[in-house]
């Protein structure tokens, strides 16, 4: 694990830092607010010299306004300059690989050298909602890899091979095509085929460490990248006092209260208590365990200690908060911190 590469990237100050957007949509607002938030988010984080600006594809949830994820890339793409743009993820079982070699063709030739396409094979939802997007018995994810060969070859056909079906725009653009996963399956994928591999630490933290080995370990060098490069999603808030940004938290720990109890939601205001039950508790606990969640000082100190447990090329960062102000200023400190 310890190549040239990975040994120079040891301090914070030394990788690109991202944001992952879940375009919360919070108790009284709209979808609406939650778009133009999260623009001018994106306008923000170009300026503090973020390095990507990703969306996620979720669908029937009430509280996040991402689900047409290209869509949304197009509207950030459309009001920055220079920012990364691409989703993380789009979840592939869930449309025809056509579909989105010409989504992503359409956007990368719109805001060309800013798009990034990043893949998940997990329905992003629950199997009524799969079987409404997908009109059918649903894929399991297990066809992911002949998926993402057809994803790819609308892309770059391969030599000498005429076609019946062409993705236009999309055919002959280069798009980095990004796996992301909670599990070994994209890890040892991803490795296989010699592409960027990002992992949904943030919310799967358990098998970071193996994944990230598994990665490494059966990286195979291809025309995309010469050695591994590896991604993890950290959830940060960053406020002036400890206790004001474990109280911003709550937000966060309600969402997945509620996601255990089988409800879904707005995101909720912060609260000084949260009514759970020390099982409960464990749980969320655990599940956001990947986090980074203080001052300035403190978030310092716990991104350091991530880090240097990962070993990560690039940190992707979730801030599931309920006001807009405050996400800012995470965000804005968070760069401060880190040097961006």
């Amino acid at each position: 694990m310890s190549n040239s590469s990975h040994d120079r990237k040891g301090r914070l100050s030394d990788i690109p830092v991202s944001i992952l957007d879940l375009a919360p949509i919070t108790v009284g607002s709209t979808a609406a607010e939650s778009l133009r938030n999260s623009l001018d988010l994106a306008q923000r984080a170009e300026a503090w010299g973020y390095h990507r600006y990703w969306l996620a594809e979720h669908h029937s949830m009430p509280g996040i306004a991402s689900s047409a994820t290209a869509v949304v890339i197009g509207h950030i793409a459309g009001g920055t300059a220079k920012i990364r743009v691409g989703s993380g993820g789009v979840m592939l079982p869930n449309h025809s690989p056509l579909v989105v070699a010409e989504q992503f063709g359409t956007l990368e030739s719109l805001y060309p050298g800013r798009i990034d396409l990043g893949l998940g094979r997990a329905p992003g939802s629950d199997p009524a909602t799969s079987q409404a997007l997908r009109r059918g018995p649903g894929s399991d994810g297990q066809d992911f890899p002949e998926r993402l060969a057809e994803l790819r070859n609308y892309f770059r056909p391969a030599p000498g091979s005429s076609l019946a079906v062409r993705a236009i725009p999309g055919e002959g653009l280069d798009i980095p095509i990004w796996l992301l996963g909670s599990s070994g399956f994209s890890a040892q994928l991803a490795a296989q085929l010699g592409l960027p591999f990002a992992f949904a630490s943030h919310f799967a933290p358990d098998y970071m460490l193996p994944a990230l080995d598994l990665y490494r370990g059966h990286f195979r060098a291809s025309e995309v990248l010469a050695e591994p490069y590896a991604m993890i999603g950290v959830n940060v808030i960053v406020a002036d006092t400890d206790e004001e940004a474990r109280r911003l938290a709550t937000s966060q720990q309600q969402q997945f209260l509620n996601l255990i109890r089988r409800r879904t939601g707005k995101l909720n205001p912060p609260v000084d208590h949260l009514d759970w039950s020390l099982q409960e508790q464990a749980l969320i606990e655990r599940q956001l365990s990947c986090s980074a969640i203080g001052s300035p000082s403190t978030v310092r100190d716990q991104l350091q200690l991530i880090l240097e447990q990962t070993n990560a090329d690039e940190i992707i960062v979730a801030a599931q908060v309920y006001d807009h102000k405050a996400r800012l200023r995470s965000y804005e400190l968070l760069a401060e911190i880190c040097s961006l």
